[in-house]
């Protein structure tokens, strides 16, 4: 299998690739997708699942009938499962959510999408993220897919991440440079 993908570096690229690239043989691209995007949403919701694929403590096999069982009840497709099972064997279950970051990456690279990350202080409305997607395509050329995450320590505003370009516009982030000018004079 020789590596047409590039941009995925690391423990978690390495196996974001290769899952992408098998995933990709099977014609199963957007079915994984799918599967690692409900993962991932699992482990944004459970404090438990995470200390379950972070504890060292925890045997792989032990790890591998709770996840086997869970992800079986949530429907994942054998593949994602199978998977799931060669990284557990492998002891890097830890790397999940980099590997799941990773596929979803690709497959956008694929496509010819930018991610962004959007971080907020509250949750934005369909209305908001409508205008925000509008916005970076404008501003980046490509179809954009917004990554929304809520950060209630921002106070206001905005973090917005595409690539290695950010732009925060956040209420903590302007207080934190006002504190500092402030010293300054002082």
């Amino acid at each position: 299998m020789s590596s047409n993908v590039s941009g995925a570096t690391g423990l978690s690229g390495r196996y974001a690739t290769a899952l992408f690239e098998l995933a990709d043989e099977e014609k199963q691209l957007d079915q994984v997708a799918e599967n690692l995007s409900t993962i991932g949403a699992m482990l944004d919701e459970s404090d438990d699942l995470n200390r379950l694929i972070r504890s060292p403590v925890i045997s792989k096999d032990d790890q591998l009938k709770a996840m086997q069982a869970l992800l079986e009840q949530a429907g994942i497709g054998d593949l994602t499962r199978n998977f799931i099972g060669v990284v557990i064997k492998n002891r890097r279950l830890f790397s999940l959510p980099g590997m799941i970051k990773g596929y979803l990456a690709l497959l956008a690279q694929r496509r010819g999408e930018a991610t962004a990350e959007v971080v907020s202080a509250k949750p934005l409305s369909d209305a908001q993220q409508q205008a925000i997607t509008d916005s970076l395509k404008q501003a980046v050329g490509t179809k954009v897919t917004i990554d929304a995450k809520v950060d209630e320590t921002l106070l206001g505003g905005l973090v917005v991440k595409v690539g290695s370009r950010m732009v925060d516009t956040s209420l903590k982030t302007k207080l934190a440079g006002l504190r500092l000018a402030m010293k300054g004079v002082g």
